[in-house]
């Protein structure tokens, strides 16, 4: 399928706000409705993929093969840090699934690099550098400390055979500590959000914090594909974020919780609790999720699946729909919500990003702002099936702050 029409708009009139900036554009008429502007797709003005070093599995592509990237920028002790991390596969395998080895970890002075992988050869002696968690790290379990936890283990069944995998991780600095929050995909023998507590720097070593040691974040409840084990499926894609000496869980699909003070675990008296947004009608499934506080405001950033399909004058209809026959994936897009406090009311959703969803928004050393994007290969990026070979890179892309909306950077008239 190609780009698809461009969809119609209300009748507020876009234009420059002070300092040159571009102002909000009109959105589409109905809410739901996905903005396919070229304006808002990555392209070669506005971004570039990071220049990670390559393991040796990565030698024959050339670079990383990396979904749900994940980049950040912290200020360690006066200096920027810089943090590269994803869904990373296996030789041999196509996709993360049905096993991967753990979470890599790369780091750099400056967004441009050099990228380098995290010096874990003081960890692990002869382990393949930059591999900071992985369930094959079972073995360093003492009665005082687990690094992977019985649910996190490998396993084997008769249709997929190896099982078990790290998805979505993010590497977190708060109050002085790294921090990474993963997690395990719906091959693995519980599927859910869960926290590593680093005992050193960035590299590890890290341990799995005390509130995930039976289970991930939340209870478990029906959801995932059929072949997760009832039981077994808890709330995915967990993040994070930090203000002064609080911090939250962000979860997919409108959950957070605040974490205890030692952040060993969530507060067990509130629970989980849901965003107030303003929802879709229908409120299709939301992945991804992340807050980014920016001039005061909280921005809710979300993955939402555009999907194509035909309206009754034979036009073609994208739109953040639930899935459906007649429903095609088009573009995994970012979209974003502003509020004036973490919980919300966040205002109605607006695109951001095309093809930029599960990503995250961070502030560079210079106060640039950025969003990463890994391009989808489900059904092939851009839905074009010969772009495959260019989807699940590690990319970031520049930001436009409108005085009230973040976008991806838009070329101006």
């Amino acid at each position: 399928m190609g780009l698809a029409l461009a969809p119609r708009f209300s009748s507020v009139v876009e234009g420059a706000v002070p300092g040159g900036r571009l102002g909000d554009w009109p959105d589409p008429e109905s809410y739901g409705i996905a903005d396919t502007r070229l304006d808002l797709w990555p392209r070669d003005d506005n971004s570039f993929v990071l220049p990670l070093e390559l393991r040796p599995r990565d030698r024959e592509l050339g670079r990383v093969w990396l979904r749900d990237t994940y980049v950040n920028c912290f200020d360690v002790e006066g200096r920027a840090v810089y943090v590269a991390t994803g869904t990373t596969r296996v030789a041999g395998l196509e996709t993360a699934a049905p096993w991967n080895d753990g979470i890599f970890v790369w780091t750099a002075p400056a967004l441009r690099g050099p990228w380098t992988l995290a010096d874990t050869t003081g960890i692990r002696a002869g382990a393949e550098r930059g591999k900071v968690w992985s369930p094959e790290f079972v073995g360093e379990n003492t009665s005082g400390r687990t690094v992977v936890a019985p649910w996190q283990e490998y396993w084997t069944d008769t249709e997929f055979g190896k099982r078990g995998e790290a998805w979505a991780p993010e590497v977190h600095y708060v109050r002085g500590k790294w921090y990474i929050v993963a997690c395990m995909g719906d091959h693995s023998r519980k599927v859910g959000s869960f926290l590593l507590v680093s005992e050193g720097g960035v590299a590890g070593p890290y341990r799995v914090a005390t509130g995930n040691l039976e289970k991930p974040f939340g209870e478990s409840f029906i959801g995932g594909p059929a072949f997760v084990e009832p039981g077994a499926y808890h709330h995915i894609d967990g993040g994070l974020y930090a203000e002064g000496d609080d911090a939250w869980l962000v979860l997919h699909n409108h959950w957070y919780a605040r974490f205890a003070d030692d952040m060993e675990d969530i507060v067990p008296s509130t629970g989980l609790r849901q965003f107030r947004e303003t929802a879709y009608s229908p409120e299709p499934y939301l992945e991804g999720a992340h807050v980014f506080r920016h001039a005061g405001k909280y921005f809710l950033v979300q993955a939402a699946w555009d999907r194509t399909s035909i309206n009754a004058d034979g036009t073609v209809r994208n739109a953040y729909d639930t899935a459906a026959t007649g429903r095609v994936q088009f573009q995994y897009d970012a979209v974003v919500a502003v509020a004036d406090a973490f919980e919300g009311p966040y205002s109605e959703r607006w695109t951001a990003g095309v093809g930029a969803g599960h990503d995250n928004f961070f502030t560079d050393h210079n106060g640039g702002l950025w969003a990463t994007f890994f391009r989808n290969p489900n059904y092939g990026y851009w839905s074009n099936a010969a772009r495959l070979a260019g989807a699940a890179v590690p990319g970031v892309v520049r930001l436009e702050w409108t005085g009230d909306r973040l976008y991806v950077r838009r070329r101006k008239p």
